[in-house]
């Protein structure tokens, strides 16, 4: 599944984790995508199941792909904002406000790194079934 590429899923928490559980589906339904995928004996002559299997794998790797390649853009976003407001930190450390974002930037880029750690076990999965 392709994702829109932009800084507003990477600003937002919730619609970035949204956008994930919308990649993941061919990941949750991969059990029900072998099943209708692969004939069955009586089908097996009208469907070339050596291409069908190849193009399921394929669509795997690419949502994989794509996934890891926002998951780590948005880290790298993320990563830049807060260094940003650490260095704004520096100058002015009496600024509560800023404090504050800065608290909620940080929180925000280790909630997406540990999406890394779920993108791994996603995949896993998938590849063992």
């Amino acid at each position: 599944m392709a994702a829109p590429s932009g800084v507003r899923t990477c600003e937002d928490f919730a619609e970035f984790q949204e956008l994930l559980r919308v990649m993941r589906t061919i990941d949750d339904r991969i059990v029900h995508e072998l099943n209708t995928t692969l004939p069955t004996a009586s089908f097996a002559g009208k469907v070339d199941a050596n291409q069908t299997c190849k193009e399921l794998y394929q669509s795997l790797m690419e949502a994989h792909a794509s996934r890891e390649k926002i998951i780590k853009s948005c880290i790298a976003q993320t990563s830049n904002v807060v260094k940003t407001l650490r260095e704004e930190r520096e100058k002015a450390q009496d600024n509560v406000a800023l404090l504050k974002q800065l608290r909620q930037e940080q929180t925000k880029l280790k909630l997406m790194q540990s999406e890394l750690n779920v993108e791994e076990v996603v995949n896993d999965r998938s590849w063992k079934v």
